[in-house]
């Protein structure tokens, strides 16, 4: 496979013209693809920094058979590929003469373009995370549920979204991302956070969605606070989001899950959830070698 198959531009509306459909056929697998480049549609294509985003899809015989994106400073993303797709990605960014600090995909492919990537860069590819895919079959609201209610969180929330958010990031280690203000005020802005409220009406737990995007909707940002834990906040919290997604009309409701945490794991397959595939993200050190 040629490296020229692929073809990059950094115009947002050129990539979803060649490249929509191909995201749309597989909502689950092309989740992060499709909320990430809505959210670019929105807050413009240099929202998170100076610097132009990359596009490219992959096409043969006038047929979209992958796709990839990066928005500076964050790593590649890129959909399922052979590996000799990803080799033939990593040549092309190669001859593009574009640094990629990391790389986040299915399993196999982030560990394919990591590998390729190593053999023509020089660069160390370093594991950095392991996440599974969760799909939402029948929902199973925990029983008993913890005392108090969900309500969807508003304006008078903020401050407290914004906190919450920024200790959620600290505690996996989530790098970079957004301020803590602006997450809270693009989530407001739709209704996407529920809270678990105590009786007193103190909240007690959060959980984030995305915005319905070709028929998904992604929960994110599921979080307690660390003295608040083991009182079934979380999964009360979730199986409401859950439940409101897909009465709103949600296709596929997903969420992604840190691999090497057996709670959470565990957690979100008792309440409905069902595995997907798995996602790696690996960062690269002297990732600017080749530049």
């Amino acid at each position: 496979m040629r490296p020229d198959d692929w073809y990059p531009t950094d115009d947002l509306d050129v990539f979803l013209s060649h490249a929509g459909d191909f995201l749309r056929s597989r909502p689950d697998l092309h989740t992060l693809d499709l909320t990430a480049t809505d959210g670019l549609r929105t807050g413009g294509p240099r929202v998170h920094g100076p610097d132009a985003p990359y596009f490219g899809a992959l096409e043969r015989d006038g047929t979209v058979r992958a796709a990839c994106f990066q928005t500076p400073p964050y790593g590649l993303r890129v959909t399922p590929v052979t590996a000799e797709e990803a080799d033939s990605l990593a040549v092309h960014l190669v001859g593009l003469g574009r640094p990629v600090p990391g790389v986040g995909a299915e399993r196999d492919s982030a560990a394919a373009f990591a590998e390729a990537w190593q053999r023509y860069t020089g660069a160390t590819a370093v594991l950095h995370d392991r996440h599974q895919l969760y799909r939402l079959g029948t929902l199973t609201a925990p029983e008993p549920l913890p005392e108090g209610r969900p309500r969807v969180a508003g304006e008078r929330d903020r401050e407290l979204l914004a906190r919450w958010y920024g200790e959620f990031t600290e505690a996996v280690s989530q790098p970079g991302g957004e301020g803590g203000g602006s997450w809270a005020d693009g989530r407001l802005a739709y209704g996407g956070v529920t809270l678990w409220e105590a009786p007193d009406g103190t909240p007690v737990a959060m959980a984030g969605r995305t915005p319905l995007v070709a028929g998904q909707i992604r929960v994110a940002h599921v979080y307690t606070p660390a003295h608040l834990r083991g009182r079934g906040y979380a999964g009360a919290v979730t199986a409401e989001i859950s439940r409101t997604a897909r009465e709103g009309g949600a296709d596929e409701v997903l969420l992604f899950t840190d691999l090497a945490n057996p709670t959470s794991n565990a957690l979100y397959q008792r309440i409905g959830y069902r595995p997907v595939a798995d996602f790696a993200i690996y960062d690269f050190t002297d990732a600017d070698a080749m530049a």
